[in-house]
This record gives C-alpha cells, structure tokens and sequence, in this order.
C-alpha cells in the first residue's frame, strides 16, 4: 500500500515527518511525502499533518482524486484532523491497517459568471472595510430554488457545510450539523436585525444571491480570497458533485471529539 504524507511545513519539523515515514515503512507500507504546495497524485490513503487549514486544502485536492485521507493535528484546534501529534505510531498503524469507517463529507460549488469553485467548509460574501469610508450593512437578497426566500441587512452571508457548521453559524445562533447530514446552513454576518438567524435548507437546493447594484461584497472560499462580486454578478451555491473522504476510527465519537475542542 502506497500511503501519501502531506505537511505544513510552518508547522510541522522534518524530523516529525520522518518518523512517520519510518513507521509506515516498517509497517511493510510505501510512503511519499508531499509539501502542502504540491498535489498528493499516485497514492492510496494520504496523511495530512498539519491544522485545519492545511487539512481544508488537502481535502479539496483529494476530492478532485477520490482519495482519502486522515489528519494529524499540528494545529490549534485540530476539528477536522483524527489524531493529536502524539499520536504518530496510532496514525500510521490505522493507515496501513484498513480499520476504521469513511465519511463522505459533502462540498459547495460556488458559480459566479460561470467560475466555478469547490469549497469544504463554507463559502462567503463580506463587506470590505476601507479606511476613511462609512461601514455600512448591505442588503443582500436571496433565492432558494428560485423562489424568494429572504432578505438580509448584513456585513455579508456565509454558507457552510456540516463540517463548517461548527464555526461562525453555531457562534451565531445556529445548529451543529453532523457530518453526514443533509443540508446546508446560510447565516448573515453581524446582521442588523435578530430575525436574521441562521437558515438550514436541504443539500437538493441551489441557492443565488443579488446584490444592490452600487455595492461590493468579497467572495471567500474556505478562508482564501476568492475575488469580488457586484450587483452586475449572479451568485449561485448548490451542493458539489465532489465530496471529501475522510477516514475516522469510530464516527460516533464525533460529539465526544467536539465537545473536547469547543472546551
């Protein structure tokens, strides 16, 4: 078995990433290591050490391969990755081993002009903040399946997946979704009113959003800066055709996980 290793090297130290070689090594595996800037081709399974952000993007390149992977945490809060950095010789045993359970983990597409862009986490439209220029809300309008659905006086909207339901939309009011839940979450950013709480709606519909034609907004993908849209562009989000697999121990141990990083 061919296991890929992909690290942050801000992070992580290149003795840490040999040991983990040796141990998948001596486990009888074959190992490849990959930069977080390069793309994890030509493995089975692939270990990503790193936070979050770096699993984040480990994930959306996997998707594009159907591969699945597993996250160390070498991080701060580590949501998405399954072992802590002790955890080395467990990581590499569980890898090789062909235990444990996959989770499908379901993707926005974002459509603005016809660009597409896959997201993990969450998609967002936020207001920029420029020195010396009046902060003011935004109305933003959306649709849901075509169909009028809300209007929001916002900072901007975030769009989140199960997997990115535990970060601003719980903050903000909102539900937790599990991982394999199906649907999505839109919630306004610091909104004006507070009937403006976060919105759940089913992974079948297909969300677009219209701006005032004199604004705007910044387009975000999993935190990376995706360009700027304006009342002239047509913001599309539905589900992806991609999902992300990750590979876990024992998927019922993920409110237990959470409740561990929230405290």
């Amino acid at each position: 078995m061919k296991i890929g290793v992909l690290y942050n090297a801000q992070q992580v130290q290149e003795n840490t990433v040999k040991e983990l070689v040796s141990l998948i090594e001596r486990g009888g595996g074959e190992c490849v290591v990959f930069s977080a800037e390069t793309e994890p081709y030509g493995v089975d399974k692939l270990i990503v050490l790193g936070g979050d952000g770096t699993v984040l993007r480990a994930a959306r390149r996997a998707a594009v391969l159907h591969l699945p992977l597993v996250g160390v945490n070498f991080g701060r809060l580590g949501f998405l990755t399954e072992f802590e950095r002790d955890e080395l010789p467990e990581a590499a045993k569980f890898v090789l081993g062909g235990g444990g359970t996959t989770i499908e983990r379901t993707m926005l597409e974002i459509d603005v002009g016809g660009k597409t862009t896959h997201c993990l986490n969450e998609f967002a439209l936020l207001h920029e903040i420029v020195a010396g220029k009046d902060n003011r809300t935004v109305d933003i309008s959306v649709e849901i399946d075509g169909s009028p659905a809300a209007q929001f006086h916002a900072d901007g909207i975030i769009v989140c997946t199960p997997t990115g339901s535990t970060a601003y939309s719980l903050s903000a009011g909102g539900s937790i979704l599990t991982p394999d839940c199906a649907a999505f979450m839109l919630t306004p950013v610091c909104a004006l009113s507070m009937r403006s709480r976060p919105i759940a709606y089913s992974d079948r519909s297909e969300l677009t959003f219209f701006l005032p034609k004199e604004e705007a907004l910044l387009l975000y993908g999993d935190g990376m800066y995706l360009g700027s849209v304006s009342g002239n562009d047509v913001v599309t989000v539905r589900k992806s055709a991609r999902s992300a697999t990750f590979l876990t121990r024992d998927k019922n141990r993920y409110f237990r996980r959470l409740t561990e990083k929230i405290n």
